[in-house]
């Protein structure tokens, strides 16, 4: 039986986790670190989390503290409230000496705002989605009863960072963590004090919400079952999350947009791949039940699938769209390039994560049980760097159909996600025929172990 640490080892480890994290971000936006930042965040966060977790659990953040709090009186897992309420001090009081020690670096800080140009609403709905996603995924990868203990825990927990920094963080600064905001803004009370009220609130709702959302996608771990809308649920956040991040990249002009979205992907499909498949896609679905490999996903389950994943889209297009003030993007060739053009980069990158998909996440002979959702996420960095000039790099009807949907306020049509949904279709399809080729030997295998069953 494992040792647990005292409580004075545990708020060590907090202590120290939630001063490298805000070190960290104070150092990379003072140095003017646009690129790499949001990486630069992330990593430390993962390392931290990996060195420290065994310790304290590694929450580094109140909002984590909160909603595992809210899970464990909810009777789910988690942790008591006097244990919330010490890491919860120790973790604010990590966060102001920590930004003290940059501003003392540096000799310089920054202030604690909404980007100019957006009010507390847009602010708001960036803190509160994104802290959301970051306890959500917290609580389904480290607490789930389900999906845990794994080897990929570390990884999807920082990598909401790069998720939410890229696109949130243009509009609200992307704190996700009250321990940040209020370290930003006792170090910069000089130049205005007060903004940390506003984002701790913010992140303490996005906090309530991923306990809710955690519930209804995991019934059994709070003496529930499991319904037939538990896996649309799961589809439909893992689907918003996802065109919330494409939608605020895009707009925000971000310099890291691929890799951004692909880590919302990434974190996403590690969080919810045990609930639903975590398919989040109509491509991927089709993909897979072309395969003939998943038993479960009837052609009903799948056409429920598909819905969810639209409506998830459609809903995160305009929630983008609402943070922006209506501003939208149009779905179409990129300039100079032409129809038949975005049509091919469609066919050719939605049939890369389709077939990747199918091999690291379906197949018994290559299947991926650790890297699996760094492996299909890594498919929309390929392709979005790739032709994301040409086409926009969509590689899903569900981005397809949001984009297009919410750009109807600007004046555009739903042509452009029709076309674009019959590329990405061609892909799927070519994918799932690949994969027939080349997987053979996992038909060969079920054949063979069904008639040893018959025989025994």
């Amino acid at each position: 039986m494992a040792v647990e640490s005292t409580m004075a080892a545990k708020c060590t480890a907090e202590f120290v986790g939630t001063f490298l994290l805000i070190f960290t971000v104070g150092c990379n936006v003072l140095s003017g670190n646009a690129v790499w930042g949001g990486v630069s965040i992330a990593s430390v966060l993962m390392v931290a989390i990996y060195a420290l977790g065994n310790i304290s659990g590694a929450n580094f953040n109140p909002a984590v503290s909160l909603a595992l709090g809210l899970s464990k009186a909810m009777g789910g897992p988690g942790l008591d409230f006097r244990t919330v309420g010490t890491y919860c001090g120790v973790q604010v009081l990590a966060g102001i000496v920590a930004a003290l020690c940059y501003a003392v670096l540096f000799w310089d800080t920054f202030n604690l705002a909404p980007a100019e140009g957006f009010t507390f609403v847009g602010a708001g709905l960036c803190e509160i989605l994104y802290t959301c996603m970051l306890c959500f995924v917290v609580l389904n990868v480290a607490v789930a009863k389900k999906n845990s203990p794994n080897d990929f825990y570390g990884l999807a927990i920082g990598y909401v960072i790069v998720a939410g920094a890229y696109g949130a963080g243009a509009v609200s600064g992307g704190c996700f963590n009250p321990a940040v905001a209020i370290g930003i803004d006792v170090a910069s009370a000089g130049i205005g004090f007060g903004w940390c009220l506003a984002y701790i609130l913010f992140e303490a709702i996005g906090a309530v919400l991923a306990v809710v959302l955690f519930k209804l996608v995991r019934p059994e771990d709070f003496d529930g079952e499991k319904t037939p809308f538990t896996d649309l649920i799961s589809e439909f956040i893992g689907t918003f999350m996802l065109v919330l991040t494409v939608g605020l990249n895009v707009l925000g002009l971000s310099a890291a947009g691929a890799y951004s979205i692909a880590a919302s992907l990434m974190c996403m499909i590690f969080a919810l791949g045990d609930v639903s498949g975590a398919h989040f896609n109509p491509a991927v679905t089709v993909a897979i039940f072309c395969s003939g490999r998943c038993d479960d996903l009837i052609p009903a389950r799948a056409a429920m699938y598909i819905g969810a994943q639209l409506l998830g889209g459609v809903a995160a297009a305009f929630t983008y769209a609402g943070i922006y003030g209506g501003r939208t993007f149009p779905l179409g060739p990129g300039q100079d390039y032409l129809w038949a053009e975005a049509f091919a980069a469609e066919v050719v990158f939605t049939f890369v994560l389709c077939y990747t998909v199918l091999c690291v996440a379906v197949s018994n002979a290559t299947k991926s049980p650790v890297l699996f959702g760094l492996v299909i996420g890594a498919c929309v960095t390929v392709g979005g760097n790739a032709v994301g000039a040409v086409s926009g790099g969509s590689l899903n009807p569900a981005v397809s159909f949001g984009i297009a949907t919410s750009d109807l306020m600007g004046g555009g049509g739903l042509l452009s996600a029709l076309v674009y949904t019959l590329a990405e279709l061609v892909g799927a399809g070519l994918a799932s025929g690949l994969f027939f080729v080349t997987h053979a030997v996992d038909k060969a295998k079920s054949e063979g172990d069904a008639l040893k069953q018959e025989q025994a």
